[in-house]
């Protein structure tokens, strides 16, 4: 793919249109990426190119101003035609929006980190599987700063990121508050972080999600972006869940879209008979709970009340999303037939690539406890 200039995206521009007009050109790539697990990073030339890495920085910032929703759509439409891609930037997406949205409703002190990506298109990358709630990796206290020691699991983009959004435990010695969890950005050419190319897997196989490690970067005390208690929620963690759930599972509900599209395509060159028509039926009424659940999700991100019960509310919908859209997919392979078993459609690689909708946080089982406490009035702290 030929390099373009960069120019700022338009803030009236429509980014489903833009994303149509790129994932377009990403399908072509997107298969032999697939095949080969070859990360899409010239695809992210293409992303920078159209303004779409700065799309969620506020305007008076220097970005496209987009709002949570309109995010969404873009990283649905991308999916539709490259599900990697979308998964991948969609990393990138809501470690923009999460920030932007502080900055609008708390009035958070993130404006050199939004005007850098506005400015210098950098790609932020985060860690979910070794972030979540609980932190992972070691803090320890040293003159001026915390040396920092950690694998972190999942990052997707990895190979082009520039800065890792992420976390480490500290023990806090003789500390009353107790062990600390500390959020901090590690710049990813230090000399101290190092990739290991270890993502090889049964879906999404073009995201670069590999493993980081993290060898005693040191961050600087005014690098320290938060402080929390270990091992319990935060309100920063429900602004999390509220902002970068829907933009993830948002992803999963365009590949499940785009599944259906090409069954009915299979299916329609086929003589019509009843039981086609009734797996036809089914997989319809599975991608409607699939867009339901993603519009409660929306729903409750756009009334900007990070809690619990917020985060319930997501979660749920993060739920309905995954176990509709896997169903939906499941379907589409049946009602595609014999056609849709060939790698050449195209279905069977959204089959793989839907499997990854089980794996993001809140899993099933911890999901049910959560609403479940909530339900019966019982704490949730430590449910995560």
């Amino acid at each position: 793919m030929a390099a373009v200039e960069l120019k700022p995206i338009p803030t009236n521009s429509d980014l489903v249109a833009i994303a149509r007009r790129l994932g377009q050109d990403f399908a072509k790539h997107a298969a032999e990426m697939d095949e080969t697990d070859t990360f899409v990073g010239e695809h992210y030339d293409a992303l920078k190119a159209a303004g779409l890495v700065e799309a969620g920085v506020p305007k008076e910032l220097g970005g496209g101003g987009h709002d949570v929703d309109a995010l969404a759509a873009m990283l649905r439409e991308l999916a539709r035609h490259c599900s990697a891609t979308a998964l991948a930037f969609s990393m990138h997406t809501h470690q923009v929006a999460i920030p932007a949205w502080r900055w609008v409703h708390q009035k958070a002190p993130v404006e050199p980190l939004l005007k850098r990506v506005a400015a210098e298109r950098i790609i932020l990358m985060t860690s979910g599987g070794s972030d979540w709630v609980p932190g992972g990796g070691k803090a320890e206290k040293v003159e001026g700063g915390f040396r920092i020691t950690a694998r972190k699991v999942f990052a997707s983009g990895a190979p082009v990121g520039n800065l890792l959004m992420t976390s480490a435990v500290w023990d806090n010695e003789g500390g009353s508050e107790g062990p600390q969890v500390l959020h901090f950005g590690i710049p990813m050419n230090s000399p101290n972080v190092r990739i290991v190319p270890i993502w090889k897997t049964l879906g999404m196989r073009a995201t670069g999600s590999h493993d980081v490690m993290i060898e005693g970067h040191v961050v600087p005390d005014a690098g320290i972006a938060l402080k929390r208690k270990a091992g319990e929620w935060h309100l920063v963690f429900h602004t999390i869940v509220m902002i970068a759930i829907p933009l993830i599972y948002s992803v999963y509900l365009g590949v499940a879209e785009s599944a259906r599209d090409i069954a009915l395509e299979l299916a329609r060159k086929r003589r019509p008979d009843p039981h086609t028509t009734e797996l036809a039926g089914k997989m319809e009424t599975a991608l409607r709970g699939a867009q339901l659940g993603h519009a409660s999700m929306m729903a409750a991100a756009r009334s900007s009340k990070p809690g619990p019960e917020t985060t319930n509310e997501v979660m749920i919908g993060r739920s309905l999303v995954a176990s509709h859209a896997i169903a939906a997919v499941d379907l589409a392979m049946e009602t595609a037939g014999g056609a849709g078993f060939y790698r050449a459609a195209g279905l069977e690689r959204r089959f793989r690539d839907i499997q990854g909708a089980r794996y993001h946080p809140m899993q099933s089982g911890t999901q049910a406890t959560f609403a479940g406490s909530l339900a019966l009035g019982l704490p949730i702290d430590r449910v995560f």
